[in-house]
């Protein structure tokens, strides 16, 4: 086993702990709805604190928020398959990666894999999971499109995004989603929204992250609305926690389902799907 790799407390590479962790303990919890082995494999390879996570990891509230982050990843994944599914050799490319595997998950053996994401992030991912072949690290701020440059999308291409598009003011969304569907013609933009209650919830979570521009970030309350940001484009969504999946797990209690209801229906947590017409 090579040397543990250190993340320090309050760098940028420990805001990927938490997710990381999120979805290692759902496929503990819940492992008839969920499996992530390289979670495991990468948390065994940090030199990094977890007792404060394991200690939270008891509560029904920590253990819905990993539900949460494993529904988003399987929904996700939905969507690749769905596009992969007409065109088998299209570039999957994950926007934001951090440490996430959903490119590999959803790996049918001829799509290219693409991940993107900031330098430091994209150094701590190339330690930890070198990429593998005919997948790509792409190291570059989403808001520079020079990282669309080095995508090969000539036989399509499915672009996704999971917990991304909310540090995005509305501007940055739209344009991003333009400019995709003006290289990328026949390709599918996937990413995940909440409503004006959401943003109000991750309030404390962009406090953290020094962000200044909290008011301008975007939230979404009617979806209607984003149909304007590339008027040839489809445009479709569903609910984040059951618009894709019942949840059949015997560890997913009651609760829990009463929870998903309110973040589908009160929080408006939403998957959103552009589909980009052809040229």
């Amino acid at each position: 086993m090579s040397e543990k790799i250190h993340i320090e407390k309050g760098s940028v590479q420990e805001t990927l702990i938490i997710p990381l962790y999120g979805r290692k303990l759902c496929a503990e919890v819940f492992p008839k709805l969920y499996t992530d082995e390289s979670a495991a494999r990468i948390c065994e390879r940090l030199d990094y604190d977890f007792s404060d996570l394991d200690a939270q990891a008891k509560s029904t509230f920590w253990r819905f928020g990993a539900l949460e982050a494993a529904m988003r990843q399987l929904d996700m994944q939905w969507e690749i398959n769905d596009y992969l599914a007409i065109r088998p050799d299209a570039a999957v490319v994950n926007m934001g990666c951090g440490l996430d595997q959903t490119g590999r998950a959803c790996d049918n053996g001829t799509c290219l894999i693409y991940n993107v994401d900031m330098p430091d992030i994209i150094a701590a991912r190339e330690e930890l999971t070198p990429a593998g072949e005919r997948e790509r690290n792409i190291a570059c701020n989403l808001n520079d499109y020079s990282w669309m440059d080095e995508i090969d999308g000539s036989c399509g291409a499915v672009f996704f995004a999971a917990g991304v598009f909310h540090y995005f003011t509305e501007a940055q969304a739209r344009n991003l989603a333009q400019e995709l569907a003006s290289r990328f013609p026949g390709s599918r933009l996937v990413f995940d929204t909440v409503g004006k209650l959401g943003k109000r919830l991750m309030r404390a979570t962009f406090k953290n992250f020094g962000m200044e521009n909290y008011d301008e970030c975007l939230y979404v309350e009617n979806p209607e609305a984003l149909r304007g940001w590339v008027p040839s484009a489809t445009v479709s969504w569903r609910g984040y926690m059951l618009g894709y999946y019942a949840m059949d797990d015997p560890a997913v209690t009651g609760l829990h389902r009463v929870l998903a209801k309110l973040c589908d229906n009160v929080v408006k947590m939403r998957i959103m799907r552009f589909d980009f017409a052809f040229a």
